[in-house]
């Protein structure tokens, strides 16, 4: 008898010793791993920062196992298409993108970027933010640096300047290069000016993403130019926010669509990304034609005062909602407008009739320019239609992205998308319509960003790779945050892990800050 109790306790020592140690072990889930395939149910052990294992992991032991039983475990979402700079230090928690299960985002989008991405990825990793950051090094950003905001081609000098400051962003760890060709002064710049910049992105294995030239009446002439760039610089690209903008424009998805595929089968390297709504968010200024907004402030403010370009001016703004079939500017709603913040929610159309102003088109453009010249607005547009929203979804190459920045809780009324576009892609377009598969969504919000713009060892739950996890409830998953009631986090995720850091637990931020600069070269 004793002799058997002696075996039984060094049998158990023996197994104990050899039990494989984690710090945590995430048990009895619904395992997604990013790839599209179907989902399974096994284990998943983090030590450090990695997965170290995935599969039957029951003579694993850990310091804390998490029971999944009832949830899915995926990997941490990427979010391509970001404009976070500036929002790190005001809010390093980064907890609207957190709270939507985003573990890695990519800025310097729509051409817009850190002029210096070297300092840019140092001061990201001094403040420890709560997410991993990625970014795209800004075509208006090097077109500023190289000669302001001239409406006119460069010259032989500072096109040299610009390929020098693209190939030193590349070389400090951008992940390709952004235009934003509908926004000063990229509207300036002609294709052969981003061709020529792209060659230099794609000789540093870089990926070029594009807010195309127009997105309403001549959005097909902008894909295809997005195409060509591709095409002529051997270079991948992922055009930005696919949308058709403008009422008159419904239905063209059935056009614009057929253009990325038809590119792909050439054997060019397009994608797309989409947020899951029917408005837009960006300046007041695309009202406004672009040769009015050349050569800074001063000189804006200097055209305007003229009644003849004034009066042009206010022309080209009403043509907008003409061709659009409106009456009036109700489809335009001030996010936030640092002179007068009582106008944040509200439409250019009801600004215009709190100001006494007659109620017709001429007052409301008059309205828009008067706002410009007082430093202009962040704008909410309402444009797109459900048809098209949906046929993009479908898509299958076709990565789901916010446009958003670092919200700080409470402040002006942002585009609801910064708090809960991929909650919004789970629970309505995945639970309740039916529109892509669970797995699909996943796969498109983690192991396609990650291989689009070559983020190394993310975007899979498997071994060896950055323990980037999110465990959320599909039953559950939703956005919360609405036009009228914008600062909402989306509700349902129950646990995330950054670079193996444990951030939400039991669906709270615990104020971890693990996140990290991710340059192209990590």
């Amino acid at each position: 008898m004793k002799k058997t109790i002696l075996l039984s306790v060094c049998l158990v020592s023996l197994l104990t010793l050899n039990a494989q140690q984690a710090d945590y072990i995430i048990r009895n889930g619904k395992l997604i791993d990013g790839s599209g395939n179907n989902w399974q149910y096994k284990d998943v052990a983090i030590q450090n920062n990695k997965i170290v294992a995935v599969g039957n992991l029951k003579n694993w032991k850990a310091s804390k196992e998490i029971d999944a039983k009832g949830l899915v475990i995926a990997p941490g979402f990427i979010d391509v298409h970001a404009h976070i700079e500036g929002g790190e230090t005001r809010n390093p928690l980064a907890t609207n993108f957190i709270y939507d299960g985003v573990t890695t985002v990519i800025t310097g989008n729509c051409g817009g970027s850190a002029e210096n991405l070297k300092t840019y990825f140092n001061t990201i990793d001094s403040i420890g933010t709560s997410i991993n950051v990625a970014s795209l090094i800004g075509h208006n950003t090097i077109r500023k640096q190289a000669m302001g905001t001239a409406n006119r081609n460069a010259t032989a000098a500072e096109m040299q300047t610009m390929e020098k400051l693209a190939a030193q962003a590349m070389q400090d760890g951008a992940v390709g290069m952004s235009t934003g060709l509908i926004y000063i002064p990229g509207a300036y710049a002609p294709t052969e000016e981003i061709v020529a910049l792209a060659k230099v992105i794609s000789a540093n294995g870089g990926v070029y993403s594009s807010h195309i030239r127009y997105e309403e009446d001549r959005v097909a002439d902008a894909i295809n130019e997005a195409i060509q760039v591709g095409r002529d610089a051997h270079i991948p690209v992922e055009i930005s926010h696919f949308k058709v903008s403008g009422q008159n424009n419904w239905g063209r998805s059935k056009e614009t669509i057929p253009l990325v595929i038809n590119a792909r089968k050439e054997g060019i390297d397009v994608t797309i990304d989409q947020y899951p709504y029917t408005a837009s968010s960006t300046q007041l200024s695309v009202l406004l034609p672009d040769w009015v907004l050349s050569d800074g402030q001063d000189s804006i403010m200097a055209r305007l005062k003229k009644p003849e370009i004034r009066k042009r001016v206010a022309e080209h703004s009403i043509g907008i909602i003409k061709k659009r079939g409106l009456k009036h500017f109700s489809y335009a709603v001030v996010a936030s407008y640092r002179a007068d913040t009582s106008f944040n929610g509200k439409s250019i159309e009801e600004i215009n009739l709190l100001l006494g102003n007659k109620h017709n088109q001429k007052a409301e453009a008059e309205t828009i320019i008067q706002m410009i010249e007082k430093g202009g607005a962040q704008m909410v547009y309402h444009g797109m239609g459900d048809n098209d929203v949906v046929a993009i979804m479908k898509y299958p190459f076709n990565m789901i992205a916010s446009d958003a920045g670092i919200a700080v809780m409470g402040a002006g009324k942002p585009h609801p998308r910064a708090y809960g576009t991929n909650a919004r892609v789970l629970g309505k377009y995945v639970r309740e319509m039916g529109v892509i598969s669970l797995e699909d969504a996943i796969r498109r919000m983690t192991s396609l960003p990650a291989e689009k713009f070559n983020i190394k060892n993310r975007g899979l739950i498997k071994e060896d790779y950055i323990a980037d996890i999110v465990i959320f409830d599909e039953n559950e998953v939703t956005d919360m945050a609405n036009y009228t009631d914008p600062h909402q986090y989306a509700k349902g995720f129950k646990y995330i892990w950054v670079n193996g850091a444990l951030t939400i637990n039991e669906g709270q931020h615990n104020g971890t800050r693990k996140g990290m600069a991710i340059r192209n070269k990590n």
